[in-house]
């Protein structure tokens, strides 16, 4: 597999655009961004499992559940989230304006919203500036649209790769806003992802499910699981492979794909977590199943505490024992071991249920860098499972004391 440039603009067949409709005051980069393919999707869906659904998710569920699609359209600046009927006619705007511009159906149009909880969206706005957003569709439009879905991000993410599939080179882009309100049942985050491999919807579907489960499922920023949580998949064919309909080789290739490029997402989120200055990665080894190796992994990037001691570079691993004995994931204590690990180096600071005598002031510098991972080594099995996550700083508090206002 090969990283190429083009986020979800890189797979042939589709195109992009991102514009400035106003929702926000005082916002000055794109808000408003469209994905379009030329034919016809195969389409697969992740949803919020938060209880507070925003109307743009309740649409896109019911769009997404026939297995096709061909546009997707996002907003940033508001959520459209516990705003009532309004707030739902607000979204179908949405799809009906990008449909008639598009000459599609209404129920080819995904919609996503992201921003402001319990805020009347100003969706006439949008439709203002639709047609603008259908004329400039283009390649290069992946540039403008991946700002568009930002909200406190601090930087765009994006990336795409391709890969060979039944003898054809076959492309997968995605595009992803998420910094705060994130947790691992989807936690604010958008995501699109666009492919030209052929595959059924029931393919797709599943392949989306069970790579999430891997990489989307296993970030925590701040415990916060949002209204609005959304991954979508749209797959065109139009990279002329035979169609991926059942399990084999083939849906191997593209699982493995989709797997690089969500897990490549999946850290870009936790990295620029609100106030974030480290992305913290928990790897457990030796767990008796990867659901108890993803179940410890996730505890631990989740801890508050844990998240603490990070931006403190202390190296405090009893926080993350006491984690992972309340993760409800089974391991034997006595047998399990601790290390950190960075660009800077590695030290083990507890083996096999021992706490181990550490040089300070190393673990400090191993813990100052931008990436540390903790590696906790297990001997219940031998099954494996990674989580990443972000420190707990000042500036998440700042953030999110006045976000509304």
């Amino acid at each position: 597999m090969n990283c190429i440039d083009g986020g979800v603009a890189a797979p042939i067949g589709f195109t992009t655009n991102g514009v400035l409709s106003g929702i926000k005051a005082g916002r000055t980069r794109p808000d408003t961004a469209l994905i379009f393919s030329e034919k016809p999707c195969a389409a697969a869906g992740v949803f919020t499992k938060n209880k507070v659904q925003a109307e743009c998710v309740k649409l896109s569920r019911r769009h997404v559940a026939g297995g096709s699609a061909q546009a997707v359209i996002v907003n940033s600046g508001n959520a459209n989230a516990c705003t009532g009927e309004q707030g739902a006619q607000a979204a179908l705007r949405m799809a009906q304006s990008a449909a008639s511009q598009l000459h599609l159906q209404e129920g080819d149009v995904l919609v996503c919203s992201t921003g402001v909880i319990g805020q009347q969206l100003p969706v006439e706005k949008i439709e203002a500036k639709m047609a603008d957003l259908v004329a400039g569709l283009s390649k290069e439009g992946h540039q403008l649209a991946r700002e568009a879905i930002m909200t406190t991000d601090t930087r765009y993410k994006e990336a795409a790769l391709e890969t060979t599939i039944g003898g054809r080179t076959v492309r997968l882009g995605t595009m992803a806003k998420g910094s705060g309100m994130i947790h691992i049942n989807m936690g604010t985050m958008l995501g699109f992802i666009t492919t030209d491999c052929a595959i059924s919807s029931a393919m797709l579907d599943k392949a989306l499910r069970e790579s999430v489960e891997g990489t989307y499922n296993c970030v925590s920023v701040d415990g916060d699981t949002s209204t609005n949580d959304t991954l979508l998949i749209l797959a065109n064919g139009m990279a002329g492979n035979q169609v991926i309909d059942s399990e084999g080789p083939d849906y191997d290739a593209f699982l493995s794909a989709l797997n690089q490029l969500n897990t490549i997402m999946a850290k870009r989120i936790a990295a620029d977590g609100e106030g974030a200055e480290h992305l913290v990665e928990c790897r457990v080894d030796g767990a008796a199943s990867v659901e108890d190796a993803r179940i410890l992994a996730k505890s631990v990037i989740s801890s508050n505490l844990v998240k603490a001691a990070f931006f403190g570079k202390d190296a405090n691993w009893g926080r993350i024992l006491c984690a992972m004995g309340y993760s409800g994931g089974s391991f034997t204590p006595e047998k399990a071991s601790v290390s950190f690990a960075s660009v800077a180096g590695r030290i083990q600071v507890f083996k096999e249920g021992v706490p181990l005598d550490f040089d300070e002031e190393l673990a400090r510098r191993i813990l100052s860098e931008d990436e540390t991972c903790i590696e906790v080594e297990l001997q219940d099995g031998n099954c494996f499972g990674t989580a990443w996550g972000c420190d707990l700083t000042y500036e998440y508090v700042k953030i999110n004391g006045d976000y509304r206002t």
